[in-house]
């Protein structure tokens, strides 16, 4: 071996030295970083998964942040950077994460009265010009942000199903969260608008919305209950203790956190309902 291939191989070996931590540290790393979905204030967030973090911390551990990024679609590519290894996502920023990093997966799901599904409520200002249905035609309709769920994807879909497209029937109108939604049709800024029938009935409970100021319109067909993720590149052993983390996860006090009463294991195809909606959209997925 000459001289040149000597310093070649030296530097290949020392180039793989230098990358081995940062793999390790990649797939097994000190701290894990959790995003929660950002569909109401993130610093009420924050502070109300002080005690999920505390847990995980216990049962993995781990150092444990807790993130909420901005929106969703900042959720979707702090998944695919990784930047955060595990994501409580909704159901539709689910499949779009899935179309741009396919090595998220989904582990979990949440269950509501003993379902893993939920559905989304579309709601009419009480005073105002919608009382039913097809009175959105003409006006304006309220959904939270592009890739969510509950607040866009079921209830424009369920609209399209009732004759009613977005743009051509009725003015689209996005408001970034759902709380935004209800509060905009309470207040009549808009006529009406949808939102995770979940959420809404916490907003009730917590007197942030006034029930006498809105009337249901409509229950979208049920949707598969918000997955809990994480990167594929995660080392198996770690992989395994954080789903069996969440899946045995029984305080009240955390569980609340997630509007659900505990979880059950989830796969990909559980979500191709929601690939299904986007079709009756004419939605490409992948250009999203």
């Amino acid at each position: 071996m000459n001289r040149r291939q000597v310093l070649a191989a030296a530097f290949a070996v020392g180039m793989m030295a230098a990358a081995s931590p940062a793999i390790a540290d990649k797939s097994n790393p000190d701290t894990l970083r959790v995003a929660l979905l950002p569909d109401e204030n993130a610093s009420t967030l924050i502070q109300n998964a002080q005690p999920l973090k505390e847990y995980l911390q216990v049962a993995l551990g781990k150092d444990i942040e807790i993130v909420v990024t901005t929106d969703y679609s900042s959720m979707i590519e702090a998944m695919r950077f990784g930047r955060i290894e595990v994501a409580y996502f909704g159901p539709f920023s689910y499949v779009l994460a899935k179309t741009k990093a396919a090595e998220i997966e989904p582990f979990a799901v949440g269950v509501e009265k003993g379902k893993p599904n939920y559905q989304s409520i579309l709601l009419a200002n009480a005073e105002g010009p919608v009382k039913e249905l097809k009175d959105v035609e003409g006006r304006p309709f309220a959904f939270g942000d592009q890739a969510s769920t509950s607040s866009h994807l079921a209830p424009r879909a369920h609209l399209a199903r009732n004759g009613l497209i977005g743009e051509t029937h009725y003015k689209v109108v996005h408001l970034g969260k759902h709380d935004a939604v209800a509060r905009a049709v309470a207040a009549g800024q808009v006529p009406a608008g949808a939102l995770s029938e979940q959420i809404y009935r916490t907003l009730v409970e917590g007197g942030k919305i006034d029930p006498s100021k809105v009337r249901q319109l409509a229950l979208s067909d049920p949707i598969p209950n918000y997955p809990m993720t994480m990167q594929g590149y995660l080392a198996p052993e770690l992989k395994d203790a954080i789903k069996k983390a969440i899946l045995e996860l029984n305080d009240p006090e955390i569980l609340k956190l997630f509007r659900v009463e505990g979880f059950a294991p989830a796969t990909d195809k559980d979500y191709d309902v929601l690939r299904d909606m986007a079709k009756v959209l004419d939605l490409n997925i992948a250009k999203m």
